[in-house]
């Protein structure tokens, strides 16, 4: 064979990890999962974020200004009245997300300018994860947003880029979320904020999760109306004492000192992830 037919063959051929077809077939599976395990390792430690504080909702939730606006539009129209003026109401979650997460993020930068420590974190989305990603952005702090890829788009302006990671598999976008959580915090969400909440009282009960993490659920008479924690114990499906996994509070002084003082006493000097 002449040089110039070999150099032609040697040309055409591909390394297996920049085969995009074998990348993205059901054989690699197992490489595309372990990448969303590995990349953003990686990309953890390249931006020193050591734990984080996780918070979770409805991404329908609107902003005070936004849901005003909303019903004012709907006041004009004369339709969808009722349903804007729920949205008014709801909209005092986004304003307690927004307040919380700021707090948070100004006292967590108080702790160690070395150190990245207990960085706000959420999906990533509109609502109360944009909220909480607002509220650590107007400290000026990093924060992250864990996307999932769904049909419906969507854009969250506050979350700081270089921590924006991109997810395919639903359960590695939660094992980011719980991995390096120090505390929960979760707002009035629906199916996805019920299962996210529900899979780590599960890792809590099981004690699969021996760290002391804090999980508060905002807005009490929205969870006591949706979720019937005494029931659950009525029933002897769960025992009494798991009703004191969490924290049910309305208050953004109480959430706040209760997360800085867990964080403070069980945390602080605790970095890294611990399951």
């Amino acid at each position: 064979m002449d040089k110039p037919r070999i150099d032609k063959l040697f040309h055409r051929q591909t390394k297996a990890y920049e085969d995009k077809r074998f990348l993205e077939s059901k054989d690699a599976r197992a490489l595309r999962i372990l990448a969303e395990y590995l990349e953003p390792l990686s990309r953890f430690k390249r931006h020193g974020v050591q734990d984080t504080i996780v918070f979770m909702g409805s991404a329908r939730i609107l902003s005070r200004e936004a849901a005003e606006a909303a019903l004012c539009a709907a006041e004009q129209a004369g339709s969808d009245v009722a349903a804007a003026r729920t949205a008014l109401e709801l909209s005092s979650y986004y304003e307690a997300a927004r307040e919380l997460a700021n707090r948070l993020t100004s006292w967590s930068k108080k702790l160690d300018h070395n150190e990245r420590r207990f960085v706000v974190c959420t999906g990533g989305g509109p609502g109360i994860m944009e909220a909480a990603n607002r509220g650590a952005s107007e400290a000026k702090g990093l924060n992250i947003g864990l996307t999932i890829s769904i049909p419906e788009e969507f854009d969250n302006p506050y979350v700081s880029r270089e921590l924006h990671i991109h997810f395919h598999y639903f359960f590695m976008r939660k094992f980011w979320f719980v991995y390096l959580a120090k505390a929960v915090v979760l707002f009035p969400g629906g199916f996805g904020t019920l299962d996210e909440f529900f899979e780590m009282l599960t890792l809590v009960q099981t004690r699969k999760m021996k760290k002391r993490m804090p999980i508060v659920l905002f807005g009490a008479r929205y969870w006591d109306e949706v979720v019937n924690f005494g029931a659950l114990a009525k029933y002897g499906t769960i025992s009494p004492g798991d009703v004191g996994l969490f924290h049910r509070t309305d208050s953004i002084d109480e959430a706040y000192e209760l997360i800085t003082q867990e964080l403070t006493e069980n945390a602080l000097g605790n970095p890294g992830a611990e399951l």
